[in-house]
This record gives structure tokens, sequence and C-alpha cells, in this order.
């Protein structure tokens, strides 16, 4: 099931509520339980940048911040809150996949996890569900949120992608060359960019045109060979490949991406999703069950290893308060 990345099983989820439950004791965090699982977007086993005021405003000295480790789907996500400490401090029960948060990159007030077969739910930092979307044509797996609040889901079992205006309503469904969506990210011109498999088992990396339904392929100017996390990094268009271990960051002009630097994520197992927190990058390895810290742009050996109760992570995103 862990690694069986050409197989899916959709999965049941009895309780996708989302709650919050505070660790105590060390660690006393307990897992919810789910009816069954799904092939997940995880790999089968195998100096600063600049800052914008509109996006990362000035963090206030009063400020903390958070970080969440989502697990397989049906679980919990755990909630960190690094640098203060590298220890788990509480978790988010009946969720688990992706997440994303209402920034492009780097620390959002609130943020999204998936929460189900068919819903997604937003929170407010640290952990209070705020509201549920629903999806009903697939199994979501990505989302991404531009800078005027829309949200896209990407449907891992099909393909498809659901474009909630305002992050509202039922959803708009756009059919996509892909046979699985795996990750999608906004640029900072309201560009969707997401990638997964097409029906013949190859990478693709496909954008959606601000404003329009008009969807083209991107081609990258080297070789990815298993879909990874797709985030803007204030300068870069970015696509991790989970096969590397590695985050490629491209320039994008028309339909070809062009390779400006390459960021390796050693030690790393399998990072199923990887979030840019400015100056940092976490790590959901589902190849070494555990978080990993890096520093951004330089990448190299992590500076710090999340610890926890871990069961397949897939997700992470940051969030502050």
């Amino acid at each position: 099931m862990k690694y069986a990345a050409a197989l899916i099983a959709l999965a049941i989820c009895a309780a996708c509520g989302g709650t919050f439950r505070q660790a105590q004791d060390g660690m006393t965090v307990e897992p919810s339980t789910a009816n069954g699982w799904m092939v997940t977007a995880a790999h089968p086993n195998r100096s600063a940048l600049p800052r914008y005021a509109e996006l990362i405003p000035d963090r206030p000295a009063n400020s903390k911040i958070f970080e969440y480790i989502i697990n397989d789907y049906g679980t919990y996500a755990g909630i960190f809150d690094y640098p203060e400490s590298d220890r788990q401090i509480g978790s988010i029960n009946d969720v688990g996949g992706q997440g994303c948060a209402n920034v492009l990159y780097g620390y959002g007030t609130r943020f999204w996890i998936v929460a189900g077969p068919h819903q997604i739910t937003e929170y407010k930092v640290p952990h209070k569900a705020v509201r549920m979307l629903s999806v009903h044509v697939g199994m979501p797996s990505s989302c991404a949120m531009d800078t005027k609040g829309d949200l896209a889901v990407g449907i891992l079992n099909n393909g498809d992608l659901v474009i909630f205006k305002h992050a509202r309503g039922p959803g708009k469904v756009l059919t996509t060359p892909l046979a699985r969506e795996y990750f999608d990210g906004y640029d900072t011109h309201e560009n969707l960019f997401f990638d997964g498999f097409n029906p013949s088992e190859s990478f693709e990396l496909v954008e959606l045109l601000k404003g329009s339904n008009k969807l083209q392929h991107i081609t990258t100017s080297n070789t990815i060979i298993f879909p990874g996390s797709v985030q803007w990094d204030g300068k870069y268009l970015t696509v991790t490949d989970q096969d590397a271990n590695a985050i490629y960051q491209y320039t994008v002009k028309g339909t070809t991406a062009t390779l400006e630097g390459t960021v390796t994520l050693s030690g790393a197992g399998d990072c199923a999703q990887t979030w840019i927190g400015e100056d940092l990058v976490f790590c959901a390895d589902a190849g070494n069950e555990s978080g990993e810290v890096y520093k951004y742009p330089q990448g190299g050996s992590p500076v710090a290893v999340l610890t926890g109760n871990f069961d397949l992570p897939l997700g992470t995103v940051a969030a502050e308060r």
C-alpha cells in the first residue's frame, strides 16, 4: 500500500471533522482510525530569497509560528513550533494527505488540509476548523491558493482540478491532460502550475493560465522522474523530484521551464510534499517516516529532524499566529 503509486484505492473516512488533541506527558497523541486508505502521492521507495511585502508582511515580534506534518489519509497532522522546539506539540485528527496556506510561500495565517475522500477543511492557526468544502469528483490530493484567495484542489485518481473562487461554492471542475494529479502551486501572476503522471505514466507539468480554461504543457530543461511539490519561492517556480530528493528552481517563459538552480535534500528518504517557509524548507518524509527541516535555498543536510508520531507523512505546511 505504502509505495504502490500506480494503484489507487479510495479511502473511506468515518470522521472528517478535524479535531485537535493537545500532546501531554511527552507524547500521547493518538491517531484516529479509518476504514481504508488510498495509495498516495508518495514516491515508491527508491543566500536568502527576496521578500515580497504583499505576500509575506513583516512578522510581528510576538508572533508564533507553527508547522504541520500531515500523515496518511484518514489519520492526523502533527503540530510543531520549530525553531522553538523540534518536538510535536499536538495534532489535528481525522485529516491526511497534503496541505496549503493563504500565502504562496512562507507562513500563512490560515491553511487547508485534505480531510477525507470528498472534502478539504480550512483551519485558523493553530488548529481551529473554520469551514469545509466538498469535493465530489474524486479523491482530493493537492491544494494551492493564489493571492486573491482562490483555492485549487487537485484530484489524484483522475487528474482533474477543482477551482473554488474565493475558496467558496461548489467549485469549477477542469479536465486536464493528467491521469493522476499530484501537486499544484500558483505563481505571483495567478497562473496555476500542477504536475502528475499522464496516461503514458510519464511525468508532466501543466500550466493553467490566469483567468482562463487554457491548459498548456510546460517542458522542463531537465528530466523529472517522480512528481513532487510545485511552489513559488519568491523568485522561481519550484518543482520537487521525489526520485532525486531535490527541488528544482525554474524561470518559465512561454511553454519552457529553464532550470536555474537545484536544492539538494541530503538524507531524505522521500519528501512527499515540501513547503518553503522563507529561508527554510520543510519535508514530509514518507520514506524515513519523519519530518525534516532544511535551509533554503542552500539545501544539503537537514538542520533539524522533527520528533513526534508519524504514520506515512505525506504533506506539510507552515503558518503563524
